[in-house]
């Protein structure tokens, strides 16, 4: 039948279409993998949290996953493509070998408090989105110098509480590690007890902020100092010192420069206290005078113990010790001219009280030496006094 006139025309069946469409839409994702939860669906974030039982990465990961969680499992080992299927049947292997990219679309991996001893070279093969490693609180003992390769896209990568056990062996090879990542925004190191930042780490080009609080860091040299420069145009990265035992000897000058000429290059700097030497304890770093951190004798790199202070700087603080002491005396002065009254009461209420117990004493000496009110003598032996059994 002809369309009526002013009808449009339909240029095709719409239904098909619509119905294909409904059916591209609710196409079930992939399930989420046994052991895990999976919150918004697996394409935006799974968090794995099964204790001790999970003693590897799931290999069910649904490859558009973007955020991935592992908390409170026993890791121990993370081997090489630990998450591109390393660990999977040799044709899986071989298929990743080959190039198959097992997570493309990850961006973010929290392995915190898993037990993580060692992780070896290429562990974090096949996930080239990657952005964010979280690696804190796992008692790492061993570093793979390519453990983080394959990551060019790496920007955030957290050691917070992971290396304190691992000696001076897994400094080195964290700095050979770290050479690769170019593109590094922002490194945690607190609380590894490090004595020394790590080389690589102070010279990444595009680093912002270095978290290096609660450490065992008693200054930066000369040498860590010129490391954070950066040319290009760049900007300078952020340090974080607080909670580090800081030996305010003349060692210290330089980072004390290199401080107060851009205070926001160290954002928790009125946190930085002196641990030594004794003279210095606990006192504000930024508070100090760079004239006045002396080595102690035969003590070029300023690690002594002993400092001397400052003849302006002793002086002052004599001075302020006076004052102190002046404002107490006439607080006191204060306070008796205040209770004149009162205070003149209690002396004549004491002279009195004193006054009675005194004429007490003399009155009772008095009676005492009494000839009159002396005891009876006993009777002599042998005289006639009769006795209670002479019968008479």
């Amino acid at each position: 039948m002809a369309p009526r006139a002013g009808q449009p025309e339909h240029r095709g069946p719409l239904l098909p279409g619509l119905l294909l469409l409904a059916a591209a839409l609710s196409r079930p994702a992939a399930p989420c993998p046994f052991q895990c939860y999976c919150f918004g669906g697996p394409k935006l974030m799974l968090r794995c949290a099964s204790g001790a039982e999970l003693r590897q990465p799931p290999r069910d990961v649904p490859p558009d996953a973007r955020n991935l969680t592992i908390v409170g499992a026993n890791l121990t080992v993370l081997r090489a493509a630990a998450f591109a299927g390393g660990d999977a049947d040799e044709e899986e292997a071989e298929a990743e070998a080959a190039g198959g990219v097992r997570l493309p679309l990850l961006t973010a991996l929290r392995l915190t408090h898993n037990n993580i001893e060692m992780v070896e070279d290429g562990a974090f093969d096949g996930l080239p989105s990657l952005a964010a490693l979280d690696l804190s609180h796992n008692p790492l003992r061993a570093l793979g110098g390519d453990a983080f390769r394959g990551l060019p896209a790496l920007r955030s990568l957290q050691l917070n509480h992971a290396l304190a056990r691992g000696g001076p062996a897994l400094l080195a090879a964290l700095d050979a590690a770290l050479a690769p990542l170019d593109e590094l925004r922002l490194l945690g190191l607190s609380g590894n007890a490090l004595s020394h930042l790590p080389s690589a780490a102070l010279r990444r080009p595009r680093l912002e902020q270095l978290d290096a609080r609660l450490n065992a860091l008693a200054g930066l040299g000369p040498d860590e100092l010129r490391a954070l420069e950066r040319d290009g145009g760049l900007p300078t990265p952020r340090l974080l010192l607080a909670d580090n035992p800081l030996r305010c000897g003349c060692a210290a000058r330089p980072l004390l420069a290199w401080m107060r000429n851009a205070t926001e290059r160290v954002p928790d700097a009125r946190r930085l206290r002196c641990a030594s030497p004794r003279a210095l304890y606990d006192r504000p770093f930024l508070d100090l005078d760079e004239a006045g951190l002396r080595c102690a004798e035969g003590d070029a790199d300023g690690r002594g113990e002993e400092v001397e202070l400052d003849g302006p700087e002793l002086e002052a603080s004599y001075v302020f010790f006076g004052l102190v002491l002046a404002l107490i005396g006439l607080i006191f002065l204060m306070v008796l001219y205040l209770n004149r009254r009162g205070i003149q009461r209690w002396m004549r209420n004491l002279r009195e009280a004193c006054r009675d117990q005194m004429e007490g004493y003399h009155y009772r000496y008095e009676q005492d030496a009494d000839p009159r009110r002396a005891p009876a003598s006993a009777a002599p032996a042998g005289s006639g006094a009769t006795s209670p059994g002479s019968g008479l």
